[in-house]
């Protein structure tokens, strides 16, 4: 057995991230990364000496992400979900990164009692997508409060955010499109200014799948939109610029 095996559980795995040696806890059948998280920790710029928070981390993966590929001085991820927690916490020993990333469980409603105001740089979050009413909830728990905002909701996420965030602090979120006006609504309200939109596309014909969306706590009023990111070549290769945010060859690219 090797020492990575002595931090997971029975219904767990272990998967090679494939940058730096680093590897992730997950569950078997329960919520998995995908590629809005990947894409979201190379969006957000995250400059040197950086305090940096993720709401809802789930596995872990954007606090670990971000430690690998940016100079930041500490991320902590925030995870609502006990058992998400700890394994998100596995992780970050197995890759023996308590120096730079915490794990810390709890309610970002009660974001007071849990950290302090204006004590971050950076906010970063992949949020449930899905309002509460809308869709069906998958009878997996985990999956259902990954997915929809049954414990957390948008405007929850950018109110604390807003707090949380030191004057010209940044926050940045992955998204759907359907939900960008009440995104800057949110944004507006809680006085963060969108700065930067960025629309995914799985290609280039596709009407957009994501939206990446950056904001300045009392910010200059003035939106630039960024270049769309399409996923997949015409030749179901991924584009260039995804292997490169995920640091790999061309050759593996190769849609299967």
């Amino acid at each position: 057995m090797n020492r990575f095996e002595s931090f997971k559980m029975d219904d767990e795995t272990i998967d090679d991230l494939q940058l730096d040696g680093l590897m992730l806890i997950q569950k078997k059948s329960s919520f998995r990364f995908g590629v809005d998280a990947v894409l979201l920790s190379d969006f957000a710029k995250i400059k040197k000496g950086d305090k940096v928070l993720d709401i809802g981390t789930g596995t872990g993966i954007i606090p670990i992400l971000l430690a690998a590929k940016t100079k930041a001085d500490h991320i902590t991820g925030l995870e609502i979900q006990g058992q998400m927690a700890d394994m998100a916490g596995r992780s970050v020993k197995m890759n023996q990164l308590e120096h730079r990333v915490s794990i810390v469980h709890g309610d970002i409603k009660e974001w007071s009692s849990l950290f302090g105001k204006a004590s971050f740089d950076v906010v970063v979050s992949n949020p449930p997508y899905i309002q509460e009413k809308a869709g069906m909830h998958n009878s997996n728990n985990a999956k259902s409060i990954s997915r929809h905002e049954v414990k957390c909701t948008l405007d929850d996420v950018v109110a604390a955010a807003a707090l949380l965030l030191s004057t010209n602090g940044r926050l940045a979120m992955i998204h759907r499109p359907h939900r960008l006006i009440d995104i800057c609504e949110a944004f507006r309200a809680n006085g963060i200014e969108p700065k930067l939109m960025r629309f995914v596309l799985s290609n280039q014909k596709a009407a957009p799948t994501m939206v990446l969306i950056q904001g300045t706590k009392h910010g200059r009023k003035e939106l630039k939109v960024l270049e769309n990111l399409v996923i997949f070549n015409e030749d179901g290769k991924y584009s260039e610029e995804i292997n490169k945010i995920y640091g790999r060859s061309p050759k593996e690219g190769v849609l299967t």
